[in-house]
């Protein structure tokens, strides 16, 4: 029992070293077909390696040498567009140079004609002095022969010749001259007088003579005694209010407004009317009433002046313009409405001047703004014609603008063609039949006072009124007056004017004094 268990244990031993030695061995072998696997894979990574390097180097030579022949090709066409560019400019410049070579063999050719031909001018030049040079000698002894002849020197035989050429030209010129003037001043005349009568017929307005009236009806004489009010309190506010002068007398049922200013007096007008229509006349309702009537007013000047502008297709009028148009509303003269004057003059004038071939519309302002220095010349010193110029030309109109204001009435040298024109205008509508209307008893009996009062200083010995009572002309005795006197006469008839008489715009006085120098020859 105990033999066979330890063959046993010896036979599990020896089978198990048996066992542990074929595994070992088994591992070894496999370790080693793995080291062999192993380095073929590694060989073959190698390999790969090197072929793929191979391959990259070869590709790269074959890039490389793609490279250097495209930058060959490149540099070849480079060199034969520039090789070609050269031989074209060759071209060219030969092409210069055979033309130069041509134009130099013209401008040899010209200079051998040239100098040819000079030489031919020099020749004739010396026969034609040599010729002049006897022609002189020639005319030298005809003129030596003729002075002979006659008796006279050259210079006298021309100053002879010339006089009597001269004589006869004179003669014969102020004859051709006086026909032609003659026949041009009847054309003129004609068609000046047909040019008047188409623009007259052309602008053909209905007239009435207006009458700017400064009287309000009252009720009763008891309202009079309203608008006086407790101790003229009423009155006096009225007129303070208005700047201007209430005339209440005995004459029945009427009250007079009396001023300078025709828009005040319209003011003072409408503002009396209304009070005596709502019956509540005291200080304060005075001054309420006024205001209103003047905004109203003022509102009706604006619209008046842009009225008139647009019916005669004016624009661009400035403010101050317009409103001063816009008062010649309330402005007459000898009855006539002066922004109808004026309208009917910018017509006339702008027809005038198309007529002639000028700027119409520029002639119809030249019109319509002449008589602009009456809306304020109670205000102003000066004239109308000066006035209006200076407001003219404050508000940036043109120069043909202003000198129409200036000088429509003749006063100083016309510069412009408009000027006349808008005095032909103005003349015109002044002259027409029912336009202008006063009394002649009122005409006669103002150029009479005018007189009266000039002829009432010492040294005077006549007056003339002229222009409508505008201006007076006084001449004093040149004995007893000197020339310090006669201004001082001038001087006191102006101020005498302005005391006694009541007249709108102004009046010229002129002092003529002559000297008479006289010597007797013995």
């Amino acid at each position: 029992m105990l033999a066979s268990s330890e063959t046993t244990i010896l036979y599990s031993a020896f089978s198990f070293l048996v066992g542990a030695a074929i595994v070992w061995g088994i591992t070894q072998r496999i370790n080693a077909v793995r080291r062999t696997v192993q380095q073929q894979a590694a060989e073959k990574l190698v390999e790969a390696a090197r072929r793929e390097g191979e391959t990259l180097r070869n590709q790269t030579i074959v890039d490389g040498k793609e490279s250097v022949l495209s930058i060959k090709a490149e540099a070849e066409k480079e060199i034969a567009a520039e090789r070609k560019q050269l031989l074209q400019r060759e071209a060219k410049l030969d092409r210069r140079e055979e033309t130069l070579e041509q134009q130099e063999d013209g401008l040899r050719k010209q200079q051998r004609g040239l100098e040819s031909t000079q030489q031919r001018l020099d020749t004739q030049l010396r026969a034609a002095t040599e010729q002049r040079n006897r022609l002189e000698e020639t005319i030298k002894q005809q003129q030596g022969l003729l002075e002979k002849a006659s008796g006279m020197t050259r210079e006298e035989a021309s100053q002879t010749l010339l006089s009597s050429l001269e004589q006869d030209l004179e003669s014969e010129i102020g004859s051709v001259l006086l026909k032609h003037q003659k026949r041009l001043s009847e054309t003129v005349k004609a068609q000046g007088r047909e040019m008047l009568l188409t623009a007259i017929q052309r602008f053909a307005s209905a007239h009435t003579a207006e009458s700017t009236t400064s009287t309000v009806d009252v009720p009763s004489d008891d309202m009079k005694g309203r608008i006086i009010g407790r101790e003229g309190r009423n009155i006096r506010a009225f007129e303070k209010a208005t700047g201007v002068d209430v005339i209440i007398d005995d004459t029945p049922g009427v009250v007079i407004v009396s001023g300078f200013d025709p828009v005040r007096r319209e003011i003072a007008r409408q503002s009396l009317t209304r009070l005596i229509s709502d019956g509540r006349i005291h200080p304060s309702r005075i001054e309420d009433v006024v205001e209103e009537t003047a905004k109203e007013i003022d509102d009706l000047i604006i619209q008046k002046g842009r009225e008139a502008a647009d019916e005669v297709n004016v624009s661009g009028l400035h403010d101050r313009v317009i409103q001063m148009l816009g008062r010649l509303h309330f402005r007459t003269s000898y009855s006539q409405n002066v922004l109808r004057h004026s309208v009917e003059v910018a017509f006339i004038s702008g027809l005038l001047a198309e007529m002639l071939g000028m700027d119409g519309d520029l002639a119809r302002r030249c019109g319509l703004l002449h008589d602009i220095g009456k809306a304020a010349d109670h205000e102003l010193e000066g004239g109308h014609p000066k006035i209006g110029a200076d407001i003219l030309r404050r508000s940036n109109e043109g120069p043909e603008v202003v000198h129409a204001a200036l000088g429509h009435h003749d006063e100083i040298v016309t510069e412009h063609p408009y000027t006349m024109l808008v005095a032909t205008g103005d003349a015109c509508s002044a002259s027409r039949p029912g336009a202008r209307r006063e009394s002649l008893e009122r005409y006669i009996k103002r150029m009479e006072e005018l007189e009266s009062i000039a002829t009432r200083f010492n040294g005077v010995r006549q007056a003339f009124a002229i222009s409508a009572g505008r201006e007076l002309r006084v001449i004093v005795n040149s004995d007893r007056t000197s020339d310090e006197e006669a201004a001082t006469i001038c001087r006191n008839i102006a101020k005498a004017f302005e005391k006694e008489l009541t007249y709108p715009g102004e009046i010229k006085v002129t002092v003529l004094r002559e000297s008479r120098f006289t010597e007797t020859a013995k």
